[in-house]
């Protein structure tokens, strides 16, 4: 390690699950050092204390994991920079790929001020997401069970004449049905299971409510038609702080609900929506938009639904709503949506 350089240092990091690969450079690219350690809060601020004064550094946002190596970092007094993993995907295309070029890789990019960036989010915004995300993985757990309960009474030819086999009726049919014991069984398995995650779900979803019942753009955005309390979490979660995006185009780019655009000399290609950021983001704008019967956003649904098909009518719907979110996160009101005194 060179220990004569007094300037400021550009440090990369390349981290994984086990071990982290630490690649030093001065300002003008040369290198400095590469340190490999086992992850470790503590041993990762002893390596901050010899980067010299406010270092910038840069890891790339692949996991969750990147939680605590931020933290560790910006306690000990270095710039932390997040670099979005869309953006440095072409390192998967070199002839030579391992931990040391990654990590030098991210550097220059830092240094030469191309580093793609992601929003590093606060403690509290992520510990938000943790209820909002375990709750729809849950939800999406318990929807597999009951699609095994489906499975179950196909096999043994039953049929389900409610809309609904969870419900009332459905369960007094559940109740009564006589299967052989093995079928029987899974049955009853699978609905014990079911109330289980039931239980779950219920509670985090009041303890995400608990601790948004004072947020403005909570209450706010659940003036829209079609969302709820549920949907009004997910939405603060996932974004976080609004004012990042400078107007609502933004978000939508953000949740990828914007086509793709494709421009070279005088050809212009315009595809299908990115699909890009974040995916609960994306579906709660969706499964809002197909809940609301009446008013611009149903509307604007059926008008574009009935000429270029129902998904592409739904996706500008998306639009519209996720339009009227970013007003209500970013003012705490809807201007269109509030009624006169």
């Amino acid at each position: 390690m060179n220990t004569d350089y007094d300037g400021r240092q550009v440090v990369g990091i390349d981290l994984h699950r086990r071990r982290t690969v630490l690649v030093q450079q001065t300002e003008a690219g040369d290198r400095l050092g590469v340190t490999r350690i086992d992850n470790d809060p503590f041993t990762l601020a002893e390596q901050v204390a010899g980067w010299g004064e406010s270092p910038q550094v840069v890891l790339e946002a692949t996991t969750d994991g990147w939680y605590w190596a931020a933290d560790v970092l910006a306690e000990a007094g270095a710039q932390v920079h997040l670099a979005h993993p869309l953006g440095v995907k072409g390192f998967a295309y070199r002839w030579v790929k391992n931990d040391v070029r990654d990590a030098s890789d991210l550097a220059d990019l830092l240094r030469m001020g191309r580093l793609p960036e992601a929003w590093i989010a606060p403690p509290a915004t992520r510990e938000l997401r943790e209820l909002v995300r375990h709750r729809a993985r849950l939800v999406a757990l318990r929807s597999g069970l009951k699609a095994g309960v489906h499975g179950v009474l196909a096999k043994c030819g039953v049929s389900v004449p409610m809309s609904d086999l969870f419900g009332v009726a459905g369960q007094q049919l559940l109740a009564e049905l006589r299967l052989p014991d093995v079928y029987a069984g899974r049955v009853a398995s699978l609905r014990r299971l079911i109330d289980a995650f039931g239980f779950e779900i219920d509670l985090y979803a009041k303890m995400t409510s608990a601790r948004l019942s004072t947020h403005p753009g909570y209450v706010a955005v659940q003036a829209i038609d079609g969302v709820g309390p549920i949907l009004a979490a997910l939405f603060v979660a996932e974004i976080g702080d609004v004012h990042r995006f400078t107007r609502p185009e933004q978000l939508c780019s953000w949740a990828g609900l914007t086509p793709r655009h494709r421009e070279s000399d005088t050809k212009i290609r315009r595809g299908r929506i990115t699909k890009q950021g974040s995916t609960l983001v994306r579906w709660a704008a969706v499964e809002a938009v197909q809940r609301v019967r009446r008013g611009p956003i149903a509307a604007t649904r059926a008008r574009i639904g009935g000429n270029r098909g129902a998904n592409i009518g739904k996706v500008a719907a998306a639009r519209i709503l996720l339009t009227l979110v970013y007003w209500g996160l970013r003012d705490g009101h809807i201007r269109c949506l509030a009624r006169p005194a």
